[in-house]
């Protein structure tokens, strides 16, 4: 079978790091593709890096179809929903995920809702088959922040920014959050910033940036004619902080909470094992 490889798919998820991907070549050399590459069809679903350093060095893999997919839609979701729950990705890359899965949902369901309800017809198949559902189970609706804080093991909160950021942050801003320069916090307090700001604060450097965030977050005064105007640059009298980055404290909380959030969903996975040895054992 010829293997295709849909770009729109290959690009739906952040590419890997050149470190995480040199990462994974090594281990591919090391020991051979030991999981299996998804397919619909003959498309390309899952493990395009580890196709790509398979058809470079020569190495075998092996393929598996999916065949719940009718559509790229149905595609699409289940690719979020493996990535959600992959330690490996940022706070950002989660959230961003669970908002895109929020879309196709509401999608999904405002196209049911406008099409036309179809005519009753008697029943032609067993009862359980017509509760099967559909293919790819979409539920929850992901239709309140904390639903999809809950979906991507953040806050609500840090669902807010992460919205703010993918609708006002500048391309360069982003790219800083993804490397690692800002954290959620400063990014959207940058991204209330005008776009030139944002992508001269980006090219500045994370010092710039840790400056713009200042701005951004410093409060409005009114001018004598009415009209709002800005507060004095906090870069021109910066007012006495503690040592280190001012972004630390908030990113460090957000790191716990997506670590205690992650421990929780670890815990609940034992507790189904457990209880799955627990009903072999009595058969």
């Amino acid at each position: 079978m010829d293997i295709v490889v849909n770009e729109e798919l290959k690009a739906y998820i952040d590419p890997l790091t050149p470190d995480e991907h040199a990462a994974l070549e090594r281990s591919l050399l090391a020991e051979g593709c030991r999981d299996a590459l998804v397919l619909w069809g003959n498309v390309l679903v899952d493990g395009h890096n580890r196709y790509g350093i398979c058809r470079r060095h020569g190495l075998p893999f092996q393929t598996v179809q999916n065949t719940r997919f009718q559509s790229l839609e149905d595609v699409q979701l289940w690719m979020i929903d493996q990535h959600l729950g992959r330690r490996s990705l940022s706070d950002y890359q989660r959230g961003v995920l669970a908002l895109r899965k929020r879309e196709i949902v509401s999608d999904r369901r405002a196209r049911a809702a406008a099409a036309p309800a179809p005519a009753e017809a008697a029943p032609t198949q067993p009862a359980a088959a017509q509760d099967e559902g559909p293919p790819w189970d979409v539920s929850p609706p992901l239709d309140t922040r904390e639903a999809l804080a809950r979906a991507a093991r953040l806050r609500s909160s840090q669902v807010l920014q992460i919205e703010k950021i993918r609708k006002q942050a500048a391309p360069e801003v982003v790219a800083a959050l993804k490397a690692g320069t800002i954290s959620i916090n400063a990014a959207a307090a940058v991204a209330s910033l005008p776009a030139e700001e944002q992508v001269a604060a980006a090219t500045a450097g994370k010092d710039e940036l840790k400056q713009a965030a200042r701005r951004a977050r410093a409060p409005k005064r009114k001018s004598p004619d009415g009209s709002a105007e800005t507060a004095p640059d906090a870069s021109a009298t910066p007012a006495p902080t503690a040592p280190g980055d001012e972004d630390s404290i908030p990113a460090l909380r957000e790191r716990v909470a997506a670590l205690r959030a992650e421990n929780q969903a670890l815990r609940e996975q034992v507790q189904g094992l457990q209880r799955q040895l627990l009903e072999q054992a009595a058969m």
